[in-house]
């Protein structure tokens, strides 16, 4: 478990214990209040709490990703920044090919493991993407040239196309990528796996 226990004679001495032990400022904690304890005329007061920083979470990932690797008798090296609480994960590995699966299908269910396994320990969301040597990026490019050129299709044409289902990073680079293309702009539809990206002809749309 990647909380630890912390207690005090109040709240703020049980947070300032816990920030001194993981040697972050107190600002940086996530806690959660387990116990208070009033006491009788202020004697035997305490307060527990559980708590964690954003250090923790990184190596419970790199823990759970490196464990998964032993287990499966695959080699890799994992980096991890940390992006305002996002977590961009680089993998280093000569099972790429594995990793990655046909369009980038293992990768996607394993980043989908991962993120569920961290969200479960620390009891919130936790954002991440794993990349496995430089796919993503080279991913990125490829979707961004292709999502321009239709693009240009749909503001030639002014008819609207919709293109195939693919993860929220990649539409979200293609967003980025059109953000500020006259006349277009996009939008997401459908649930799931098979949420997909329509690019739209939008003539009041002029900053190029």
């Amino acid at each position: 478990m990647s909380f630890q226990r912390y207690s005090g004679k109040t709240l703020e001495e049980a947070v300032n214990n816990a920030a001194k032990s993981k040697g972050v400022s107190s600002d940086l904690l996530i806690y959660n209040i387990l116990e208070e304890k009033q006491g009788f005329l202020g004697i035997g007061r305490s307060v527990e709490i559980e708590a964690y920083c954003e250090k923790d979470v990184e190596n419970f990932i790199k823990t759970y990703i490196e464990t998964f690797f032993r287990n499966a008798k695959l080699d890799g090296e994992v980096q991890i920044e940390n992006d305002n609480g996002f977590y961009k994960v680089v993998v280093n590995t000569a099972n790429n090919a594995i990793l990655i699966g046909k369009g980038g299908k293992t990768l996607q269910a394993f980043n989908r493991l991962v993120k569920a396994a961290a969200s479960a320990e620390f009891k919130k969301r936790i954002g991440l993407l794993i990349d496995v040597n430089g796919y993503k990026q080279d991913r990125y490019e490829k979707i961004c040239k292709m999502a321009i050129r239709v693009a240009k299709d749909v503001r030639r044409t002014k008819v609207n196309a919709v293109l195939d289902p693919m993860p929220a990073d990649e539409r979200k680079a293609i967003h980025n990528a059109l953000s500020s293309m006259k006349n277009i702009s996009t939008q997401s539809e459908g649930e799931g796996e098979g949420r997909r990206l329509k690019i739209l002809y939008t003539p009041q749309k002029n900053e190029e």
